[in-house]
């Protein structure tokens, strides 16, 4: 019998899941079978196919709480979560204000909780549901320029294994851990195609991710296919990232 991933009559909601990351997740588990809801903190004019947005800046918990309800009340239910907005400027720790690292910090680390908080308790009153929280590998290797960032997300990895304990058996709450990926803003953050291709070719797998890859490995947390893995941090990053002296013994023995 083939085995694939069916999330038909589950609801999910995808915070920053207008966009980028996001959008690839939403994508993949309407594919799937899922009514999805994306939220963010604009307003979308033309939903991508198959999702409905809502307008919501999931620091606020009040506005949360709001949101969920109201999935809830047009759903019915509330079976998967994606925890996907974040993201952080450029500027080094030195140099950051007390204000900036209080942005960071909220978006990428206070804000999944305070929706995931929301999104259990429905979760707990339904009988089931699950969690998936987008990290980084900024939370496993040094994030200069974004270290704020990567202590946010070295959180969240740790929050997903508490939560995890405290939630279960109802809840099943994960982590994916992202690595490189190409969207819309790509050139923004690492500038030109060439640029872009050498940093490529630093990744074992040689390229950056497509968002909808990491969808896929989304769409088989929240599924049944996943129901004994809890807890866990899936690190998607086509390798990771080898240590600079390996580029250095590599050239050595060209």
């Amino acid at each position: 019998m083939p085995i694939s991933v069916d999330l038909s009559d589950r609801v999910a909601l995808v915070t920053g899941g207008s966009q980028g990351i996001g959008a690839g997740i939403a994508e993949v588990l309407v594919r799937a079978g899922a009514t999805v809801v994306t939220c963010a903190r604009s307003a979308v004019e033309a939903p991508a196919p198959g999702t409905t947005h809502v307008q919501c800046d999931v620091r606020d918990p009040e506005a949360v709480a709001a949101m969920v309800d109201a999935v809830v009340a047009e759903h019915g239910r509330l079976d998967f979560l994606v925890n996907n907005a974040g993201g952080s400027p450029y500027a080094l720790a030195a140099d950051a204000s007390p204000r900036l690292l209080e942005k960071v910090l909220g978006l990428n680390l206070t804000a999944p909780l305070v929706v995931a908080r929301a999104a259990n308790a429905v979760m707990q009153r339904q009988g089931g549901g699950a969690i998936v929280n987008i990290s980084s590998v900024s939370a496993l290797r040094p994030s200069p320029g974004t270290a704020a960032y990567g202590a946010a997300k070295a959180g969240v990895d740790s929050l997903t294994r508490s939560l995890a304990v405290e939630w279960g058996p109802n809840v099943r709450v994960n982590t994916v851990d992202v690595g490189l990926c190409r969207t819309e803003q790509t050139a923004d953050h690492y500038g030109s195609d060439e640029t872009v291709r050498a940093i490529e070719q630093t990744i074992p797998l040689g390229r950056m991710a497509e968002p909808a890859e990491v969808g896929q490995v989304v769409a088989f947390l929240a599924s049944d296919l996943a129901s004994y893995v809890s807890g866990a941090c899936v690190e998607c990053h086509g390798g990771g990232e080898p240590p600079v002296f390996s580029h250095v013994v590599q050239k050595e023995n060209q």
